[in-house]
């Protein structure tokens, strides 16, 4: 269990997606967004921290259908035309890791981070590969699930990383952190890639990847923010041109 319990979960009704027809909110009018896709891994970095820290009264989300963003959103707040992206105080920020650090240091909330220097130093660690096992994945999907050996050594890389700290079952032990956030949505979607195209468990000979997982799935925070696995496909296979 983590040593810092995260905020209060609050249950919230999803904002539908904007498109290209929808009309911008009342942009830099002091209200802080975050702006997120609901399939995006990255976006759903962000989206995990605003929930773990309890601030969904404070960070009101709003989502951008990606397939057929609005203008204005380029235009008009990120130039990027991106997500994540967060608007506050009358400046607007992106890139998923940099923002889950700044949600954690500049909201009030559950510390996501550790004041021990051993973990925070493993854990800047941890942050820098997330890059490296993220093209591992794509890997695996662009060869249409044929060869997954790049993600098979970047599990095992996983697997050895939780072996770190005894303290508990995540990344930095007991604590669950910007770490696990970080990886947490693409493990989610590796996992129904491998299943599906290379009828792959990586969780088998993996027992500390196993335990992290069924830890993860008891947070609400992390749950609340998970799309169906048939649609991750359908999505994945249309852009990597798998049948």
């Amino acid at each position: 269990m983590a040593s810092v319990a995260p905020a209060s979960f609050v249950k919230e009704e999803l904002p539908p997606s904007l498109t290209a027809a929808s009309s911008p909110p009342s942009l830099f009018d002091g209200t802080t967004r975050l702006y997120v896709s609901y399939i995006c891994p990255y976006a759903q970095r962000t989206w995990i921290a605003r929930n773990y820290k309890g601030l969904q009264d404070k960070i009101k989300l709003v989502a951008i259908d990606l397939g057929d963003r609005p203008a204005w959103y380029k235009e008009k707040l990120y130039p990027e035309n991106k997500v994540p992206s967060l608007e506050h105080n009358n400046e607007v920020k992106g890139e998923s890791l940099d923002l889950i650090k700044y949600i954690d240091a500049h909201f009030e909330g559950p510390a996501l981070l550790p004041v021990d220097p051993a973990k925070q130093t493993f854990a800047e660690e941890l942050l820098a590969y997330s890059d490296s096992f993220n093209k591992a994945m794509f890997s695996a999907l662009r060869s249409k699930g044929d060869d997954i050996s790049d993600a098979v050594v970047a599990l095992d890389k996983l697997e050895e990383s939780l072996s770190n700290f005894e303290d508990g079952p995540f990344f930095l032990g007991r604590d669950f952190s910007l770490v696990d956030i970080a990886y947490a949505p693409f493990i989610e979607r590796l996992q129904i890639f491998l299943s599906d195209l290379s009828n792959y468990d990586m969780t088998k000979d993996r027992p500390r990847l196993n335990s992290w997982l069924e830890e993860l799935n008891k947070i609400e925070a992390y749950t609340a923010t998970k799309w169906d696995p048939q649609e991750f496909l359908i999505v994945a296979k249309k852009k990597f041109g798998i049948a």
